[in-house]
């Protein structure tokens, strides 16, 4: 009997992302970056056998339908249903699969289930705005949710956020964890909103768009957007940095 060799175990290897393609820590327009951007040089962590070895959490700990935001509850929510697909790629184009994938966002009237959410809109009682799935073999991914609607905030005058959904996903361990949001097409607030346009390069900018998919959608049911993330390169997704905890 031939007793298989122990696999070796191998830290990942990390990439820089081109100039321009996530936003810079302080940004002005974005008003509440002036007071929580890092005014110290970062410091670099060196990376440990941990990142690969640390619990991680697999498929055993999902519920059947954590990826439809529109169950769980008595009824159904208000507003808009839609399906959100994609794929995970790492920066070769690669899938990564069995990676965890989260989504927040506000319900279909603006406002976020978060007790800080002062936005005078009614709260959806079948609707609680997060959900997480893994990416299958070919590092796709689905979610069954509803549009957010647009809300305001207090970052300059007549400020309105554009429609957006938070996602993180997790390489093979939590020191990877990444932060981004999810726009919807043609949306009329994307000129006045300094969070996306904090993103200094304007094709970064439009990764940050899903595409409609109509082959996706699901007649008297559901549009459907495609919304693929991408970890590194040149076509990297553009991530959040842990501090930008934003509305």
């Amino acid at each position: 009997m031939v007793t298989p060799a122990p696999q070796r175990l191998a830290l990942p290897k990390y990439r820089r992302d081109p100039d321009g393609t996530h936003p810079p820590l302080d940004s002005p327009d974005y008003r509440s970056t002036r007071l929580r951007h890092p005014k110290q040089p970062l410091v670099l962590m060196p990376q440990r056998l941990t990142e690969v070895t640390g619990p991680l959490l697999g498929p055993g700990r999902l519920g059947e339908h954590d990826n439809d935001l529109t169950r769980g509850h008595a009824g159904e929510p208000q507003g808009q249903r839609i399906v959100v697909t994609g794929r995970l790629l790492d920066g070769d184009g690669r899938p990564v699969r069995n990676s965890l994938v989260e989504i927040w966002q506000a319900n279909a009237a603006g406002r976020y289930r978060h007790t800080g959410d002062r936005w005078p809109a009614p709260l959806d009682p079948n609707f609680d705005g997060v959900g997480r799935t893994l990416t299958d073999d070919d590092g796709r991914y689905e979610f069954t949710t509803v549009k957010p609607g647009a809300y305001p905030w207090k970052n300059h005058d007549n400020a309105w956020r554009p429609a957006h959904i938070h996602f993180s996903v997790f390489g093979t361990a939590f020191t990877q964890r990444l932060v981004t949001q999810m726009y919807f097409p043609d949306d009329p607030l994307f000129a006045q909103d300094p969070i996306f346009n904090s993103v200094p390069d304007a094709k970064a900018r439009q990764r940050m768009i899903s595409r409609f998919d109509l082959d996706r959608t699901e007649d008297h049911w559901a549009l459907a957007f495609q919304f693929d993330i991408v970890l590194r390169g040149r076509e990297a997704s553009v991530f959040e940095e842990e501090e930008d905890d934003d509305e």
